[in-house]
């Protein structure tokens, strides 16, 4: 997003015109030579994005501002009537092992599993993969912290980075990384994807994902964790786009 993330009193959300089609196409091409990252919305991250002028930051820096959820896609169009493109960072990682990354490509993946990194190898043919799985709670360590981020950077040149270790962390790593100009590549900061990729969490059939209702599976299927989030933290969306403004940024190449 452009550094001038508030205008007066009023937030603005800027998100790339980007379907995931056209990202996939666009990451494909991004290539080894330099570093980007890439941040991926949803209601929760928004939220955050208004309150804290750090989160702006790290997503100031972001390459690329993909929207990762079709219920805000569809709360904007009808509040500001502007039409934003979807490109879940679910999806987007799912396409991008299965149609882009090859056998021999360098991959880094930051949180998860072994069991789960054993079975993207298997499934996916992956000769070069490097994982390394941060403890819980590891953003507060610097210690900690410091180990993963020299672990990506020695792994460097990478052709992708899938950090899956939640939001804030996962954005701040990436906004690190960027900061000590050590790594080439590009970063992805895509949450629970490789859960849902290997199967260790169930995403919602197709017809609900498209009726933007994945966030009421969610609910319904773990109400004990995110009944908090969804409930009594995600309303806060609605006040918030009513205040905000909404940017719709034309895509760029990858060789920009």
């Amino acid at each position: 997003m452009d550094t001038n993330s508030v205008v007066g009193n009023s937030v603005v959300y800027e998100i790339d015109n980007l379907d995931l089609q056209a990202f996939t196409a666009l990451a494909a091409r991004f290539g080894e030579r330099r570093y980007g990252y890439v941040v991926t919305p949803n209601v929760d991250h928004l939220i955050r994005y208004h309150e804290s002028s750090e989160f702006r930051r790290y997503y100031a820096s972001a390459s690329y501002v993909l929207m990762d959820s079709r219920f805000v896609a569809r709360i904007v169009c009808l509040i500001k009537g502007v039409r934003l493109p979807v490109c879940t960072g679910s999806d987007l990682t799912a396409e991008l092992f299965a149609k882009v990354i090859r056998e021999d490509d360098r991959i880094v993946l930051i949180g998860g599993t072994a069991q789960q990194i054993d079975q993207l190898s298997s499934r996916f043919g992956l000769k070069n993969a490097r994982h390394h799985a941060p403890p819980m709670g590891f953003i507060r360590d610097p210690e900690a912290v410091e180990e993963c981020l020299q672990f990506i950077e020695r792994a460097s040149p990478f052709r992708f980075c899938f950090l899956a270790v939640g939001s804030p962390q996962q954005e701040t790593l990436a906004h690190a990384v960027q900061l000590r100009g050590r790594a080439l590549g590009l970063a992805l900061c895509v949450g629970a994807s490789l859960d849902f990729l290997t199967g260790a969490q169930k995403r919602a059939p197709r017809w609900v994902q498209h009726l933007a209702l994945e966030w009421l599976y969610r609910l319904l299927g773990d109400p004990g964790r995110l009944a908090s989030r969804y409930l009594i933290r995600g309303p806060r969306i609605f006040g918030y786009l009513r205040r905000a403004r909404v940017v719709l940024r034309e895509a760029r190449l990858a060789a920009d």
